[in-house]
């Protein structure tokens, strides 16, 4: 089957506007795009930001006539829009597999290595294995934020360790510690989606029966290892119930933070922590802090 776009600047245009007469000329899906260079890098839960120069990209079946989706899309939101859109042919692929093809086994640290389903296992013998394959949650090793979080994972001694993935995604850190060693793993995210994409891909690496989903409003035992691949105001917010979450000598891993605001989230959690260090790469890092003891008393906890 293939199908065809209608591409246009959204301008001063209404998003909410444009979204429904598209959908109401016949589009299938509605895109959003930067047509410049300036990146929406911290939205809050929940919200939508656009950029202040927008494009706008609708698909259409090729049933639906070119010219017939342009005049009403015209009639609903102006003329001008007959002037400015492009239409572009698009032939009809699977995407996932094209996007597999150039996806090969990656090492990360020493022996942690991330494959897709397709891929031949790395030959070494030393080597732990995850399986994953791109879905709808976040989090596939290629991102310089999940990299870095890999390999700090690949350094610790996580056998026996109890690890607490917040913000899981598609559950990528989880599974990678309970491959590790850990002898549990709570993932815990916002979006039911995640949770269910980390509990399959735990099933697929054959350590589901160590791994336990929730949701953000349940209460989380301390762990012997958080790791927190978010953002930093996220971070800088949840400081106080991640610092909760750590055991006395912890190791904690946050990142999802770019160089710039490493300095505010290690100030948001210097109190209780002892910073390891701050890995970098490209714009990004991530900062391994260590859980002080709680002195209570005479004693410490």
């Amino acid at each position: 089957m293939s199908f065809y776009e209608i591409e246009f600047p959204l301008g001063r245009l209404d998003a909410d506007a444009v979204e429904a007469a598209l959908f109401a000329s016949g589009a299938s899906s509605i895109t959003f795009l930067d047509r410049g260079d300036e990146p929406v890098l911290e939205p809050r839960p929940g919200e939508v930001r656009l950029w202040s120069d927008t494009q706008v990209r609708a698909l259409y079946a090729e049933s639906i006539d070119p010219a017939v989706g342009l005049s009403r899309l015209a009639g609903s939101l102006g003329d001008a829009i007959t002037a400015s859109a492009r239409i572009r042919r698009v032939e009809s692929r699977e995407w996932e597999r094209v996007w597999l093809s150039g996806w090969t086994a990656t090492r990360f640290g020493r022996r942690l290595w991330i494959c897709p389903s397709a891929a031949a296992a790395p030959a070494d013998a030393d080597a732990v294995v995850v399986r994953l394959d791109p879905g709808l949650a976040f989090g596939t090793g290629t991102h310089p934020t999940t990299a870095l979080c890999l390999e700090a994972l690949d350094s610790l001694a996580l056998t026996g360790r109890r690890v607490l993935d917040y913000g899981c995604g598609s559950g990528i850190l989880c599974v990678a510690a309970l491959k590790l060693g850990a002898s549990r793993a709570i993932a815990v995210d916002l979006d039911p989606q995640a949770l269910l994409a980390t509990r399959e891909n735990a099933i697929r690496n054959g350590v589901s029966d160590l791994l336990i989903t929730q949701g953000v409003d349940a209460a989380i035992a301390p762990a012997d290892c958080v790791v927190a691949n978010i953002l930093a105001g996220t971070l800088i917010e949840l400081a106080p119930a991640l610092t909760n979450a750590c055991a006395a000598g912890a190791n904690m891993l946050l990142s999802g933070i770019l160089t710039s605001q490493s300095a505010t989230v290690i100030g948001a959690f210097r109190p209780a922590f002892d910073i390891v260090s701050c890995e970098r790469r490209d714009d990004w890092c991530c900062i391994h802090a260590h859980r002080r003891a709680v002195h209570r008393g005479n004693g410490a906890v």
